[in-house]
């Protein structure tokens, strides 16, 4: 028996919305038939799909798990990022890696590393 990496899921209150964010982190679009309360990316790719998933309810408090991206062109991506609407929270230089940690327009938060 083998189990498989299907979907990392997002909660959010706009699906199609923050769907389109991640489109954009990813350089891709977002999946066919994406509205406010379901949409994807990436379904089609040989990997995880993100899947957004509209909830009624806020977040809370600092999300317990998070995508972790790398950039070669690290200083650019950033603001690439930010200018999707992304925020950023924190800057670290730790375990001989340089990341930022970003939150999208909903608040997750996300890292990306100097590759």
């Amino acid at each position: 028996m083998s189990i498989s990496l299907e979907n990392i899921a997002f909660d959010c209150t706009d699906a199609a919305a923050l769907a389109g964010f991640w489109a954009g982190v990813l350089s891709t679009e977002v999946d066919a038939d994406g509205n406010q309360f379901f949409a994807t990316v990436n379904r089609a790719a040989d990997g995880p799909t993100l899947m957004f998933l509209q909830v009624p309810e806020p977040r809370n408090g600092k999300n317990r798990l998070h995508v972790d991206l790398a950039a070669t062109d690290w200083a650019a991506e950033v603001d690439r990022l930010v200018g999707l609407g992304a925020k950023r929270v924190d800057e670290h230089n730790e375990y001989g890696t340089h990341w930022i940690t970003l939150a999208d327009p909903e608040g997750n938060v996300f890292d990306v590393a100097e590759h």
